[in-house]
């Protein structure tokens, strides 16, 4: 695949999960609907990051001319899912919901925004 497919795949993935996320954050926690759509959120939040992980960086500085700032993202999502998921299996709601929390704020929201900055595709696309 080449960088704007992947670009166009992983926006498929991500702004669902900005929508889920936001119903997430909003609705009543433990029900049978928050179970579902919190499944489906966490499956799309671990593909884009992966997808991610294939798109090199096109600003600033890089590791191995691939990896920018904006991977450290991938990473706390790759990190915060399985353990978010994890703790709520054990019954440790604290944990699950503060990590719910930061994926969805430092995933979406702040990287979200990183997305918008001059030379990144969107920012073409809303504002060249």
């Amino acid at each position: 695949m080449d960088y704007l497919q992947l670009m166009y795949l992983h926006l498929a993935t991500v702004v669902p999960s900005f929508f889920i996320g936001t119903v997430l954050l909003l609705i009543k926690k433990g029900t049978q609907i928050h179970k579902i759509f919190g499944r489906i959120y966490m499956i799309l939040m671990l593909f884009t990051a992966v997808i991610t992980l294939f798109m090199p960086a096109t600003i600033g500085f890089t590791v191995f001319n691939h990896f920018g700032w904006i991977h450290i993202f991938s990473f706390v999502v790759l990190y915060s899912v399985p353990t978010a998921y994890i703790a709520i299996k054990k019954g440790d709601v604290k944990s699950h919901k503060r990590k719910m929390i930061l994926l969805y704020f430092g995933a979406l929201i702040i990287a979200g925004a990183f997305t918008f900055s001059p030379g990144r595709y969107l920012y073409g696309l809303f504002f060249g």
